[in-house]
């Protein structure tokens, strides 16, 4: 267990730049109706919220399972892979829920974050018990 998480590094700086436009969505937003705190009864701020929120919830936990998978001594394209299906997860699932929150995009981005998070926590646990 004596690697560098190189390939997470690439995807921390991509995750963190995705970011970006969400929190500016939500600033905007705010600036043109006036409503500093909470979402008052502005369905689009509430959405844009909860978009950047979900992001901010779930992200950094899958970006700690992708360094500890990598560090473990998981395989280029495992990390790689995961990486890439974060990536598109998430990104999925913020178009999704910004436009239909009821729609499928957003349950497909729930559902590969979930198995992004779970197939790297399984990866840990095998290496880390010598198993793989």
């Amino acid at each position: 267990m004596d690697h560098a998480p190189t390939y997470t590094l690439i995807f921390i700086a991509l995750l963190a730049l995705m970011s970006v436009p969400m929190a500016i969505a939500v600033g905007l937003r705010r600036a043109r109706t006036g409503i500093m705190m909470l979402a008052g009864e502005d369905d689009d701020l509430l959405r844009r919220i909860r978009a950047h929120a979900n992001f901010t919830e779930y992200v950094p936990l899958a970006l700690l399972a992708l360094a500890g998978a990598e560090i473990a001594g998981a395989p280029p394209w495992l990390v790689i892979g995961c990486g890439t299906l974060l990536l598109g997860a998430r990104l999925i699932h913020y178009i999704s829920l910004r436009r239909n929150p009821n729609g499928l995009g957003r349950l497909i981005g729930t559902l590969l974050t979930t198995l992004t998070i779970f197939t790297l926590s399984g990866a840990i646990l095998l290496l880390a018990a010598g198993l793989v």
